[in-house]
């Protein structure tokens, strides 16, 4: 793990550096910030690629105020949180008497976006089928809504995010290689918090004047310990997961210094890969059984949170469940 950088330390800032609304002045963020601003002004789709809480529709929001596109709006769709049935109506909008419930007419958010930006949250989680119509739609730039015969003209830009390896996925056939292409014409890739650590302290603080104005507290200090313990943590969930803990410390504190006892249970150590007793190595599958239950464990059964530490979508850490439930390999009882 890295050291805090010699030229950052663990002490109150005048005001943490913020650049486009993000926290950092690390070597990457830096690489990061001026990629952003070259590109800003120009892009018409983009793709940003990380793990998960590592802050992409933050660089999202930044690239829409970087562009022409500023003074319109900011859409934002999570793909991973659609029911498949339901993407193209989301997407594209329907018209009264589409489908068993279509009591109106309604807008999709392509067309919400008209003038600004749609932000393509998991985009890896995308059916086919709606790939094909988003295809489409960057092509010709017109949507047509669920029921509808008639085409509507659209003006936006699009940033698409995955924590997935999407080359990969096109070149297996699992997501279409044309649109991978089309949206990866610019890509803009996250560094996860554990690479960036000198950031940590800045991030500490940012995170301590947001959470003591929300609760109301009076905590003016860290002590250096809890920099200690922060710094120990791998971060699986990175920014996200930072940001958790600090604002669950700062509920915790009574007294106007934050201090180790406030911090929830940190699991440094990693799923040992040797059987508990027996010393053989473990297959595969039961590192990762190890390590789902850890996670779950550490996030105290929340699911949420655990795929977003995971670095996988809801849907997938469902699958896992099930999967594991079904062979008895993973007993759950929060």
């Amino acid at each position: 793990m890295s050291t805090f950088a010699s030229n950052i330390h663990p002490i109150a800032p005048a005001a943490p550096p913020v650049r486009h609304g993000i926290v950092g002045q690390s070597t990457a963020m830096q690489r990061l910030f001026a990629q952003m601003e070259r590109i800003g002004p120009y892009f018409r789709t983009a793709l940003i690629t990380g793990e998960t809480g590592t802050g992409k529709e933050l660089v999202a929001r930044a690239l829409h105020m970087l562009s022409p596109a500023a003074n319109g709006p900011f859409v934002v769709c999570n793909a991973s949180a659609i029911v498949e049935t339901l993407f193209e109506s989301e997407l594209f909008g329907h018209v009264k008497g589409a489908f068993t419930g279509a009591m109106a007419d309604r807008v999709g958010l392509f067309e919400a976006a008209h003038n600004g930006t749609l932000f393509l949250d998991e985009i890896g989680e995308m059916p086919p089928s709606t790939q094909t119509k988003l295809l489409r739609v960057l092509q010709h730039h017109e949507v047509q809504r669920v029921g509808s015969s008639q085409a509507r003209k659209v003006e936006l830009r699009i940033v698409a995010a995955t924590n997935r390896d999407l080359r990969s996925l096109a070149s297996t056939g699992h997501f279409r290689q044309d649109l991978y292409y089309r949206i990866s014409m610019v890509e803009i890739h996250l560094p996860p918090l554990r690479s960036r650590m000198e950031d940590l302290p800045l991030l500490a603080w940012h995170f301590l004047a947001r959470y003591t104005q929300e609760y109301r507290k009076n905590i003016r200090d860290i002590a250096p310990e809890v920099f200690t313990m922060l710094q120990k943590h791998a971060w699986p969930g990175n920014v996200r997961e930072f940001e958790h803990v600090l604002g669950n410390a700062v509920m915790q504190a009574d007294s106007d210094t934050l201090r180790p006892e406030y911090l929830p249970p940190l699991h440094h150590a990693a799923p040992s890969l040797h059987g508990a007793s027996s010393g053989r190595l473990l297959r595969l599958h039961d590192v990762a059984v190890q390590h789902v239950r850890h996670v779950l464990e550490s996030c105290e059964g929340n699911k949420l949170r655990a795929a977003e530490a995971l670095g996988i979508s809801r849907s997938t850490l469902y699958r896992m469940l099930q999967s594991h439930l079904a062979s008895n390999d993973l007993d759950l009882t929060f």
